[in-house]
């Protein structure tokens, strides 16, 4: 493990970053040295502003991408090497803008009545009532309803980071009654296999992929 590396990863710890955040940043370190052809402690301010151009500009980077590369290359030159450049003072990567898609409530519960599947439904209900990611839904356990206080805990979400947010009565009907299907003794939302008689003994809950689909055709209108 190279110096640069030992150093970015301990920084990077020491500052709190979420494991996933670490892997950015150090690939965004590695990307360039391998540009670059030598270690980043050698690359010059001029050769980073290069740098930043060539990926925009010739390998056409999405402003998503060129914002991990950004930050991470910044954090690095800044935090561990105490670089004190200017590019950084007027480097922006450009976010794209887009309008989001927005439904109404009617529209939504219109769109979740029609989905066929009860697990999918019940996943999908909890991820809008709650505002939750796909892989914070998922992973829920039995345990992290409060029915009580009426919350749900999360577990390690955006930044691996605990919350709870408001348990809605509407929905907690809905996971009771969802429970009730496969009676698993702590995932909330476990594989149910192609039988749909295996959910008990589940080891993983629902795959990703079985509930993007299943968003993407309640979206769509094409509805499962």
């Amino acid at each position: 493990m190279t110096d640069w590396y030992e150093r970015s990863f301990k920084a990077l710890q020491l500052a709190g970053y979420a494991e996933k955040s670490q892997q950015c940043y150090l690939r965004a370190i590695r990307l360039l040295v391998e540009h670059a052809g030598k270690t980043p402690d050698l690359v010059t301010e001029e050769e980073l502003q290069d740098y930043f151009l060539h990926r925009r500009n010739v390998n056409r980077w999405a402003p998503g991408t060129m914002r991990i590369c950004y930050s991470g290359l910044k954090f690095f030159f800044t935090r561990v090497l105490r670089r004190e450049w200017g590019t950084f003072e007027y480097l922006r990567a450009q976010r794209e803008k887009k309008l989001p898609s927005v439904l109404s409530q009617e529209e939504v519960r219109r769109r979740l009545a029609q989905v066929r599947t009860s697990h999918n439904r019940a996943f999908l209900s909890t991820v809008y009532a709650c505002g939750l990611r796909l892989q914070e839904a998922l992973h829920l356990e039995t345990t992290d309803s409060d029915s009580e206080r009426m919350m749900i805990h999360v577990h390690r979400g955006k930044g691996d980071k605990d919350r709870l947010v408001p348990l809605p009565a509407g929905l907690l009907n809905i996971l009771r009654n969802h429970w009730r299907t496969h009676r698993h003794p702590a995932l909330l939302f476990p594989a149910v296999g192609r039988g749909r008689n295996t959910a008990k003994n589940a080891t993983a809950p629902m795959a990703i992929a079985t509930v993007q689909g299943a968003l993407g055709d309640a979206l769509m209108g094409d509805l499962r």
